[in-house]
């Protein structure tokens, strides 16, 4: 009985020192603080001066000081204890050029670190500072507002290079190049990505010294000593790092702050005064004062004294900054002095001061005041809506298609419009197949291709959906391929481009895509949207063109694709009072998967009305719509076009083959403004599918058209339509001949090619055989008579193909107006 006890006290003990188990509270992120130093003097009272503050401000988590020094440094360095230091090899020579730059061992330093320390193992977060700084209050980044991919940083405006040529020079993506430094918080995943980068962007930077300028680069001394600011910069815009810029967070003492602003970092890199009374750092380059027992700087006016000096509050407010930045530095040698074994200063006023009550108080930990916090999103807010003004971010486009014919002309036609719009960047068809239609597929060579797990049928529910295909393919896309775009402009098969979809003219911008209206989306509205997204106020009635920044496109694929199954299987709500399909069969979850998982993120969609237009539509005067979405029905007359009655014709492989013809812009009746307008626009558009079709067929060595079989009879359009063909009764739609589908497709390239090779012999014989005279003319007229014989065959074979079914159709596949 009493063990029993004994063992039932032990299991309490342990389970309240586990923190009581499902009770337990998460461990807060880990913070690691770091700044870079050399074996100098001048190196060590700044290190005295900071570790002395970041006690004081009690800053979270462990410090490390990175300790470049030579093998002849070393030998002679007294300074070992300032600090927990990481000793990091010297590059103030580089080890290649030989060129003297100290200040390339900061981010030589941090690689380093990332290498070797364990530390840098245990940590999530990173706070990075220079030597010459007074912390004030904790820097914890996540209060700071820094995100993983958004590092908090200090603004430096002098960067002027970000602006000019400079940036262009040493970066792909000069318009995301930030003028930031001395403070940064950011995320250990980011600095693992930033820190080659910034090494190796500062070699490059300071290696052009053809571009050393000032005009260029803001140093006043044009001597490169910026260069690792710039290698900074330009690393994180290479890696597509976009920081939050806060201009409150850190003051050079001298500056006077914003009102209601309380920094938490003083930064004395600059001469400073109060009064008579100065100093510069630059002149305690060689000062031993850590190791002079006793010797501090000299004294500044006392905080009373300061305050008779001036009666501007801010320009008061900015002095006593001064005096407390050297005030906390003498306070830290004093202690460092001690530590050194030093005997006990004597007493005079200003000891008394530094060990004063009245002292403590004036330096004890600040915190981020409102102001600065409001400021800090405010400025955020501003930055984010800038972005888009910054010029060519880089884009890709991306369309998913499956392993049919149908696919494969739409296919045909969005690539070519791609490359006549003029759009920036590359394209890519996500083409989602079967094994066993991988095998038989023709048309790989048809677009730049990345290859999907087809979903149409679902791999655990076994549900068919091909429309899945579409979200499943993206987030494939993003896992597997190598993307250096900013933007991805993703696009649907059957659309024609007309110019360009660029981000900055749209005003797409990180966490604010750029979409086009699908107003029929009515479950955004009702008790759908309420089932399947926490925040349903957020859902926006989109889709068809997407716009979004590729980090918004990583956190929001998955959700796409989780949120598409869902509503797909909520089978209870496909009505059309729910949902807005016509079909009541579920076939637009795509879409609302698309919808509700953007909202889940709570991305809100600029909604653009004057990027898509459907053929069919009558156009609003004066927009120059970018893309035709063909996914209607539409006409001009008696012609029409409807792509799903094309789902099963191959266009793509068989020579020459094409669309109806729509009726010559000179005959469309001008009355009606809106009207020939709208005709206009579809005109286009079929002739820009054909038009695709045309160059692919040239492009695949197709016979010269002008001796296909087709082309012989054109004399009378309506002999053809009877004799070759099928007219639609209601449409009067004429069948292109030589279009047959799958099953017929083997026996019709057999018949034009038998042709052209009985022309061709026969103009061959005419050449050869004229200057023979008239037996040889008479010879040449009999074989001709022979081959009307073969070609009268043909035309009979291809009768019977004609008639084969191309109106066949899946109800599922035509949509209205409002439902595509």
């Amino acid at each position: 009985m009493a063990k029993n006890t004994v063992v039932l006290l032990v299991v309490v003990v342990l389970g309240l020192m586990s923190g009581g188990g499902s009770g337990q509270e998460e461990a807060p992120p880990r913070i690691h603080t770091l700044f870079s130093v050399e074996c100098q003097n001048y190196f060590d009272w700044q290190t005295v001066g900071l570790m002395h503050s970041f006690k004081k401000a009690r800053q979270p988590g462990p410090v490390t000081r990175l300790l470049s020094c030579t093998d002849e440094e070393k030998k002679k360095y007294k300074g070992m204890n300032l600090a927990p230091t990481l000793e990091v090899p010297s590059m103030s020579k580089h080890p290649k050029t030989g060129d003297w730059y100290p200040a390339i061992n900061k981010p030589a330093g941090i690689v380093h670190w990332l290498k070797h320390s364990k530390d840098a193992e245990n940590v999530d977060w990173v706070v990075i500072l220079d030597a010459d700084m007074i912390i004030r209050g904790p820097i914890i980044p996540w209060e700071l507002g820094a995100e993983k991919g958004r590092p908090v940083a200090a603004y430096y405006g002098y960067l002027v290079g970000c602006d000019n040529l400079l940036a262009k020079l040493h970066t792909k993506h000069p318009e995301l190049c930030d003028k930031v430094g001395g403070l940064l918080a950011m995320h250990i995943d980011d600095l693992r990505a930033l820190a080659p980068m910034w090494l190796s962007k500062t070699e490059e930077v300071r290696a052009d010294k053809a571009h050393w300028a000032t005009n260029l680069t803001g140093d006043i001394y044009g001597k490169g000593w910026i260069s690792e600011m710039y290698g900074y910069s330009f690393g994180a815009a290479e890696v597509g790092l976009r920081h939050k810029i806060n201009d409150n967070l850190m003051i050079y003492p001298g500056y006077i702050p914003i009102e209601g602003v309380e920094p938490i970092l003083l930064h004395y890199g600059l001469p400073f005064s109060v009064g008579n009374w100065s100093f510069s750092k630059l002149e305690h380059h060689e000062d031993g004062i850590v190791y002079d027992c006793g010797r501090l700087f000299p004294e500044p006016p006392y905080p009373r004294e300061v305050k008779a000096m001036e009666v501007d509050p801010s320009k008061r407010k900015a002095l006593l900054l001064n005096i407390e930045c050297i005030n906390t530095l003498n306070e830290g040698l004093l202690l460092q002095h001690a530590a050194n074994g030093c005997p006990n200063p004597k007493w005079s006023k200003y000891l008394s001061l530094l060990k004063s009550k009245t002292f403590a108080e004036l330096t004890r930990p600040k915190f981020l005041t409102p102001k600065s916090l409001q400021m800090k999103e405010a400025e955020f807010k501003q930055q984010v809506v800038d972005e888009p003004q910054r010029p060519y971010p880089k884009i890709h486009t991306v369309f998913s298609t499956e392993c049919t014919a149908y696919f494969d002309w739409q296919t045909v036609g969005l690539v070519h419009s791609f490359h006549r719009s003029g759009q920036p960047g590359n394209i890519t068809r996500l083409l989602s197949c079967t094994d066993e239609d991988l095998k038989q597929y023709k048309g790989h060579d048809l677009a730049p291709t990345h290859h999907v797990p087809s979903m149409s049928r679902h791999p655990l529910t076994g549900d068919w959906y091909p429309a899945i295909n579409k979200p499943a393919a993206v987030l494939h896309w993003l896992n597997h391929a190598n993307i250096d775009a900013e933007y991805i402009v993703i696009l649907d098969a059957d659309m024609i481009m007309r110019g360009p979809i660029t981000p900055w003219e749209f005003k797409a911008a990180r966490g604010r895509p750029v979409s086009t209206p699908y107003d029929y989306l009515i479950g955004c509205d009702n008790e759908l949207a309420k089932l399947h997204t926490r925040h349903p106020e957020a859902c926006d009635k989109v889709g068809g063109i997407i716009i979004m920044h590729i980090d918004d496109l990583r956190k929001f694929a998955l959700l796409w694709l989780h949120k598409t199954e869902e509503v797909r299987a909520d089978t209870a709500h496909y009505t059309k009072n729910v949902t807005g399909d016509i079909y009541e069969s579920g076939w637009i979850s795509e879409m609302y998967g698309y919808s509700f998982g953007a909202a889940e993120l709570k991305l809100r969609h600029l909604i653009n009305s004057e990027i898509l237009i459907y053929p069919g539509y009558v156009p609003v005067p004066g927009v120059k719509y970018r893309v035709f979405h063909y996914g209607l029905e539409y006409r001009v007359g008696n012609w029409s076009f409807d792509k799903a009655d094309w789902r099963d014709t191959d266009l793509v492989n068989v020579c020459w083959a094409k669309f109806p013809d729509p009726p010559d812009p000179s005959t469309l009746d001008h009355t009606d403004e809106n009207i020939l307008q709208r005709d206009l626009l579809n005109i286009e558009c079929a002739r820009a599918l054909n038009e695709a079709l045309r160059l692919h067929h040239r492009k695949r060595k197709c016979p010269d058209p002008s001796f296909s079989t087709s082309n012989f009879e054109t004399a009378d359009e309506a002999t053809i339509s009877r004799k070759f063909g099928r007219i639609d009764g209601s449409n009067a739609r004429i069948i292109n001949p030589v279009l047959a589908n799958d099953s017929q497709e083997s026996s019709l390239p057999a018949v034009p090619n038998q042709t052209y090779g009985s022309l061709r012999f026969w103009m061959i014989s005419l050449w050869a055989f004229s200057i023979l005279g008239f037996v040889a003319v008479v010879s040449v007229l009999l074989a001709g008579r022979k081959g009307q014989k073969k070609r009268g065959k043909g035309f009979k074979t291809k009768r019977r193909a004609s008639y084969s079914g191309f109106w066949d159709m899946n109800g599922h596949d035509r949509h209205p107006r409002s439902a595509e």
